[in-house]
């Protein structure tokens, strides 16, 4: 995948010395921004943000920062880097992926670059990856027991399987995006 010279990522972390590790991992391959918390981030947070690494834990929670870029219209993408185990209540959460604590850097560089690249997808393909990313870290996190049991679990995959049929991708070029979208470790567990 060919990256994006002039994309910007806006890093998101209370952890002032976690956001600057990120921001210089970054650096030199985007035009990297940083905030040190969630009333920080929706300061700088604008139009021209292309990726959010959002934290989760923060004291103005990455959950709150989330729900208000989705409500001003941001047309962003959103990555939630966290600490926090995943549970069911991701299910209904607008982000486009979630990357569990620690991530490795090439993990995180891919996952930002399928971000810039879905960009540019139509809305249903858009809406397949996020229900992918989530349907993978509960599936890293949960036993298939607890899965099957879930009926918010059962509905995402049912929604991604209608979403599948609906698409009009290629089969291979289908099948080469969902397996270098699934080889990202996005999971704790």
């Amino acid at each position: 995948m060919s990256h994006e010279p002039d994309a910007t990522v806006l890093v998101v972390d209370d952890e002032r010395e976690v956001a600057d590790a990120y921001a210089l991992r970054l650096r030199g391959r985007y035009d990297v921004q940083t905030a040190y918390g969630g009333e920080e981030a929706l300061e700088v947070v604008d139009d021209s943000v292309d990726v959010v690494l959002l934290d989760r834990r923060m004291p103005f929670s990455g959950d709150k920062v989330l729900a208000n870029i989705r409500e001003r219209g941001y047309d962003c993408r959103v990555i939630m880097v966290t600490a926090v185990d995943p549970d069911f209540g991701i299910v209904d959460m607008p982000f486009d992926d979630y990357l569990c604590k620690p991530i490795e850097k090439s993990d995180l560089f891919s996952a930002i670059e399928q971000q810039l690249e879905a960009a540019s997808f139509d809305d249903p393909l858009t809406e397949f990856f996020s229900l992918t990313a989530k349907l993978a870290v509960l599936s890293d996190e949960r036993t298939p027991e607890q899965l099957e049991a879930s009926s918010e679990y059962v509905r995402m995959q049912r929604r991604a399987d209608e979403l599948r049929a609906e698409l009009d991708v290629p089969s291979e070029k289908f099948e080469e995006m969902i397996e270098s979208f699934t080889a990202i470790d996005r999971g704790s567990g």
